[in-house]
């Protein structure tokens, strides 16, 4: 980016102060926390191209006559600050819902006080499963797809190309993690015991994971499978060139961006990395000779002009702001929370311009999953690639 995540927020922060007052009948008024500052500051793109899209969506008319006005703050990626920052937006801007908050963690923190106010925290950026549990947290939905489900297809690829693989994981040590980790155990089957030879967790918090990395290779495992952020993502690259440590790598797709995840790494120690995804790579050349991606580009040129057109969180966002929009088409006249929340959970073969080809938003009143799978790429050293095998 031109700017700097902290000097986007001031603009983001000086925007808030600007509309803060509550909604009129003609302006649609939603929330979110970003960790535009912290350690996962690198997602903080995600609220600067949201709030861009709606920009351009406003200057085309809006939705159904009303505008959308998204009231982006940082809570720097701490669960006390994501709380203290929500009742700010809930009970003094008087935001119709919370959108498309970001991280595991966060969102978690102010779960329980958004659904005993009956506010839907909508399209979060995480695919934890205690986000979708109708019954328990019926105004909580998520938007990314399970890591419970990625584990699972990226352990079942281990499995069918590499049986007698050694593996080792390396995981954020929250939900993400553990989520992960049922999801590949659950593939391996009764082959988990003595296909996984050794487990290392990390703190979001923590400096570096190069002990960690020390004591994985130690084990002698073949294969790493990394649930990590861009910033340790890129590290858990760069230390394995490092240590001359080449396993068969797969990563979360949470840390998969180039721009961010691998690029900081260097791209030629990261050939040959396998995730899943479920958008499309922004610089790969059979995404950019599509339609769909010369209408993001055009997007991004007029006005996110400061974003990073290489950085798949620019996507995400884009997406997840699409999404939302389809949302409030439904719901007609009536932006009830309660309607809203009906419309989100009844989407039907959805597809969005810029998800990976295959891969329809459906939704119902038992499973708030949009996305119900991802596609295995892999990373020929420029861009990810569907796998053949």
């Amino acid at each position: 980016m031109k700017k700097t995540i902290a000097a986007a927020f001031m603009a983001v922060a000086a925007g808030v102060l600007a509309h803060a007052a509550p909604a009129s009948a003609e302006e649609i008024l939603i929330g979110q926390t970003m960790p535009y500052s912290g350690p996962a500051s690198s997602y903080g793109t995600i609220g600067l191209v949201e709030q861009a899209y709606f920009r351009m969506l406003n200057e085309q008319g809006g939705v159904n006559g009303r505008t959308i006005k998204l009231l982006s703050v940082d809570d720097g990626y701490s669960p006390a600050k994501t709380v203290e920052q929500t009742r700010k937006l809930v009970e003094e801007n008087n935001v119709l819902l919370i959108f498309d908050a970001m991280g595991t963690a966060p969102n978690s923190a102010t779960q329980k006080y958004l659904n005993s106010h009956k506010v839907p925290q909508l399209f979060i950026s995480s695919g934890a499963a205690r986000f979708n549990d109708p019954k328990q947290y019926p105004w909580t939905m998520p938007w990314l797809p399970s890591y419970e489900a990625e584990g699972h297809g990226l352990a079942a690829y281990v499995l069918r190309t590499r049986p007698t693989a050694k593996i080792a994981i390396l995981y954020e040590n929250d939900d993400i993690g553990k989520d992960y980790i049922h999801g590949i155990e659950r593939a391996l089957g009764d082959k988990a015991a003595s296909m996984i030879v050794a487990k290392a967790s990390y703190e979001v918090t923590d400096a570096t994971i190069d002990s960690q990395m020390v004591t994985l290779q130690a084990a002698g495992a073949d294969t790493l499978i990394s649930v990590a952020a861009p910033k340790f993502t890129a590290q858990v690259i760069r230390k394995a060139h490092d240590i001359a440590w080449k396993p068969l790598h797969l990563i979360s797709d949470i840390g998969s961006s180039i721009a961010s995840g691998l690029q900081p790494a260097g791209l030629e120690n990261a050939v040959g990395i396998i995730t899943g995804a479920y958008v499309r790579d922004p610089t790969d050349p059979d995404t950019q000779a599509s339609d769909a991606y010369k209408t993001w580009l055009a997007f991004m040129k007029k006005y996110f002009p400061d974003g990073n057109i290489t950085d798949l969180n620019n996507v995400i966002g884009y997406s997840i702001a699409q999404t939302f929009v389809q949302v409030v088409k439904q719901s007609g006249e009536d932006l009830s929370r309660g309607n809203i929340m009906k419309q989100a959970t009844s989407l039907h073969d959805l597809t969005l311009p810029m998800v990976m080809p295959g891969l329809v938003i459906n939704t119902s009143p038992t499973d708030y999953q949009p996305l119900k799978s991802v596609v295995l790429v892999r990373f020929d050293g420029q861009h990810w690639k569907p796998l053949k095998e």
